[in-house]
């Protein structure tokens, strides 16, 4: 890859296929690296591979094709890079910042309050697991105070991670990375400069961010776009049965993604190249609505 300035990256979950929430999304986060000069990296979290629905991953790759999308180097596969999550949990568990943790969440429940995420970790085991008991999953020891995120389109964002969240997982209790290790791990790894993403994340940044500074590593630059809700005003996802994206009618999907950012293309922009075309040439962060936005019935 060449050494560009600014290097973005999209990375859905096998989880289940695209929607209309995730075009979007993906949407923002190309043009965006597009239009600054940039590369765009596409990874794969396959991270839970209980939750993954078979053929997914490649369903989402065809798709992507589909509508036009082209990334930069191979697929990275979060599958594939385990042993560099192991080494950023032994370089937190040598340096006292991460430590191993026996509770279970029944345990957590009946003594924890309600977070901003959760329930929050009172810190139980912070000073090593009771007596007769072994540690279960792998937590980062957070600081007291508030951090702030300067988000290029939501603007300041506080947080206090010792009051709002508590010490977070790095490791489960079964085995897998937890997505705020992983996470930062490999954009770290892959050079990236800059995370365009959906607001629903913006809850989670501090934490990526207290990993980075754990880890003695540079943070990236955000951007959170804004999500889009259905009728009842839920989260498009998979959790609240948010339809497939269709390569059938690509162009129209696609359309209907660059309004929802704000920018309309004009009326004879009718095929994928012509609007790719458009959208490269027109671009503005600026134009894009904080959000949520509801997407509007076919």
């Amino acid at each position: 890859m060449s050494n560009a300035t600014y290097r973005g990256r999209f990375a859905p979950s096998p989880t289940g296929l695209l929607h209309a929430g995730s075009l979007s999304t993906a949407v923002g986060s190309y043009l965006e690296a597009r239009s600054r000069g940039g590369e765009w990296l596409l990874r794969m979290e396959d991270l839970d591979p209980p939750r993954e629905v078979p053929g997914a991953a490649d369903d989402i790759l065809r798709t992507l094709e589909a509508f036009g999308f082209e990334w930069d180097g191979e697929v990275a596969h979060q599958s594939r890079r385990h042993g560099l999550y192991r080494a950023a949990l032994e370089q937190l568990a040598a340096s006292g910042q991460a430590y191993a943790c026996c509770c279970t969440r029944k345990e957590i429940a009946a003594h924890a309050r309600r977070g901003l995420d959760g329930y929050v970790y009172p810190g139980t085991c912070r000073r090593g697991c009771p007596d007769g008991r072994e540690g279960r999953a792998w937590r980062l020891a957070v600081a007291e105070g508030e951090a702030a995120v300067n988000d290029r389109l939501q603007g300041e964002y506080r947080q206090d991670l010792a009051r709002d969240i508590g010490d977070f997982v790095l490791l489960r209790a079964d085995g897998f990375w937890a997505y705020q290790l992983a996470v930062v791990v490999d954009d770290a790894e892959q050079g990236v400069t800059d995370i365009v993403r959906g607001a629903d994340l913006l809850v989670s940044t501090p934490r990526q961010l207290a990993v980075y500074d754990a880890l003695g590593l540079p943070a990236p630059g955000y951007c959170h776009l804004p999500v889009l809700t259905n009728a009842a005003g839920e989260k498009l996802s998979k959790q609240t049965l948010a339809p497939a994206i269709s390569t059938g009618d690509a162009a129209r999907q696609l359309r209907a993604a660059l309004e929802l950012l704000g920018h309309v293309p004009p009326a004879d922009c009718e095929s994928l190249d012509d609007l790719w075309r458009w959208a490269a040439a027109n671009w503005l962060l600026s134009r894009v609505p904080a959000g949520p936005l509801q997407l509007p019935h076919s």
